[in-house]
């Protein structure tokens, strides 16, 4: 078993609070991926776990012990650098046999090690080869082969594929996520991109300015964000959020922002009256909740495409009502031209709500 928790954890460079009363439990064999923008406190953290960083306050467990008064070669924790960090001078072998050497192990048995991990990473032919000799892929294998190979309790990978190329980052996040399943170690991965942490994570910290915004699976923080940040942080493209103001009649309940006018079920002006929400509320919605039409159809508004990004099997549609523009998910040459006239409408059920003041997110969902 291992399972981290982090309990208060505070953190300080000079004057810069970096980490902020951090709470968090990973389980035994999950894998975490901390996501944020640059600066925001995620590799920090995941050092302070290393032991690498030493932290101001709070604590630091492992199996229920706290460890942040061991030293970081008593941990029982790898860590793996976004700079590879290999021996130059060494093979790939003696690259993966170094940890296993440094504590004792015995001859056989680092070659046992050394060669079945090289064989799982796909490294196995190149075990004679030193790192200058080695492609960007074969030398991020060889330093999660290093860390693999002591069996850690926890692995901790900090940006491991973020200098690679695109193809390429998108195999090791494959390899990545078979080596967790095949090895069974509880793993954090920070990154700043969203696909990885969307495609590798069992559950997602989303971090900003040392909080930690929200915590949850993949679908969880897409369909549902906490707020603001979180909406407008994950989602390529991101989700559209416009000021708006509600009224209503006796059949509808009426979206304005700024110009465009949409119409949603009645139920939303009592949801908004229970929540108390005031006058400042933003609208959040995902460009594949604006349902785009050539025809003209009841609920459906005027639009003109203004710019059209295809992305093969779909494109984003930016759409212009008057002066406020959203962005739409369509099929492939779904609109055919910059300036074409289509209608719109808003999917209730993928309308988000929020306190445009405190950023929170006012947990409104709608049907169809």
């Amino acid at each position: 078993m291992a399972e981290i928790e982090l309990r208060h954890i505070d953190k300080h460079f000079g004057p810069v609070h970096v980490i902020r009363d951090v709470n968090l439990t990973v389980k035994d064999k999950e894998f975490v991926v901390f996501l944020g923008p640059s600066g925001c406190g995620k590799t920090t953290t995941l050092r302070a776990i290393a032991g690498l960083e030493e932290i101001d306050s709070g604590d630091i467990l492992l199996d229920g012990k706290p460890i942040q008064a061991l030293r970081p070669a008593d941990r029982d924790i790898a860590f793996v650098f976004q700079n590879y960090a290999l021996y130059p001078h060494f093979t790939v072998y003696e690259n993966l046999a170094f940890p296993l050497r440094a504590v004792g192990t015995a001859a056989a048995e680092i070659d046992k090690t050394v060669r079945s991990v090289g064989g799982s990473l796909g490294i196995g032919h190149l075990l004679k080869q030193r790192p200058s000799a080695l492609s960007g892929g074969d030398m991020q294998r060889v330093a999660i082969g290093r860390a693999l190979v002591r069996r850690p309790k926890a692995l901790l990978l900090d940006e491991p594929i973020g200098s690679l190329d695109a193809k390429l980052r998108e195999t090791m996040r494959v390899e990545l996520k078979r080596l967790h399943y095949e090895n069974g170690s509880t793993s954090i991965y920070v990154t700043h991109d969203q696909v990885e942490a969307m495609s590798l994570a069992d559950r997602i910290v989303v971090m900003n300015e040392g909080i930690l915004q929200q915590v949850g699976t993949p679908t969880d923080v897409y369909l549902y964000p906490a707020n603001l940040f979180v909406a407008q942080f994950i989602g390529s493209p991101v989700m559209n959020i416009a000021a708006t103001r509600v009224s209503g009649n006796d059949d509808e309940a009426r979206v304005s922002l700024d110009g465009a006018s949409f119409d949603l079920p009645r139920v939303l002006l009592g949801m908004l009256e229970q929540k108390k929400a005031g006058q400042d509320l933003s609208l959040g919605i995902r460009p594949e909740g604006v349902l785009v039409s050539r025809d003209e159809r009841p609920g459906y508004r005027p639009a003109e495409a203004h710019i059209i990004q295809p992305f093969g099997g779909f494109d984003i549609v930016d759409l212009k009502f008057g002066e406020k523009t959203l962005r739409a998910r369509t099929t492939s040459g779904f609109v055919d031209k910059v300036g074409t006239r289509v209608f719109a409408r808003l999917d209730p059920s993928q309308a988000h709500f929020f306190d445009s003041k405190s950023g929170a997110s006012l947990g409104i969902r709608l049907g169809n």
